[in-house]
């Protein structure tokens, strides 16, 4: 319990000392982004040196006995898709935005009021939603996420609505399905066990968090599908 501890101060105060150099980075939003990118390097860090976490990524087959896959309704020309993960911790997070380029995040729009942290939020094109407005924010929202798709940015959405518990199953939101059927976007279901070694409450430990990648899922996949696929490889 110790090292959590530790950990969290560490993170404290590596939040903290960003926040000036964040507010310098708000003049520009590229500028922005590189800062964002680089404190969540720093989170991956800290959870490296003071709990022993590290992490692997892993990506589906493209070939199958040494043949490389046919292509399928679920590849786009244009590379395009819609993230669909499974959200267990900040880890998870911080590895995703690292290493997916141009990548922004649908957030509740209380985060966007948090000091400096919710500014670089909306400089660097995170999405903010009103979870109370239903259907009518539904589309607004869609339009949106059109918008920065258009501009070769790639969304990541937590169909889950929350953190969970290893082994907890929360039903997904249908937000996923309006704004992929209605941007014809196929689905890439991503997997993790981050929350075995950074839970929500509790003791952090040492340990391989994996993140999963899992083979594309059309726009019309249900949300059965699409739970299936994320829980697959997920603790």
């Amino acid at each position: 319990m110790i090292k959590t501890v530790l950990f969290k101060i560490a993170l404290t105060i590596w939040f903290t000392a960003w926040a000036p150099l964040l507010t310098v980075s708000l003049i520009s939003k590229k500028l922005c982004r590189k800062f964002m990118i680089a404190d969540a390097w720093g989170v991956l860090m800290l959870a490296r040196l003071i709990i022993g976490i590290r992490y692997e990524i892993h990506y589906p087959p493209n070939e199958e006995n040494g043949i490389p896959l046919k292509p399928n309704e679920n590849n786009r020309v244009d590379g395009k898709a819609v993230i669909a993960a499974k959200h267990m911790s900040i880890l998870e997070v911080a590895i995703l935005i690292t290493h997916i380029p141009n990548s922004f995040f649908i957030i509740k729009r209380e985060l966007m009021w948090i000091p400096v942290y919710g500014w670089a939020f909306w400089r660097m094109g995170l999405q903010p939603v009103n979870r109370a407005r239903g259907a009518t924010n539904m589309q607004k929202l869609t339009n949106a996420v059109a918008k920065k798709i258009m501009d070769k940015m790639i969304l990541i959405i937590f169909p889950e609505g929350t953190r969970v518990k290893p082994g907890q199953k929360v039903k997904l939101k249908r937000g996923l399905l309006f704004i992929a059927e209605s941007l014809k976007l196929p689905i890439l279901p991503v997997g993790t066990d981050a929350g075995v070694y950074w839970p929500k409450r509790g003791k952090m430990q040492g340990g391989i968090t994996n993140v999963y990648f899992e083979p594309a899922l059309p726009c019309t996949a249900s949300l059965t599908e699409i739970q299936e696929a994320i829980n697959r490889h997920s603790a």
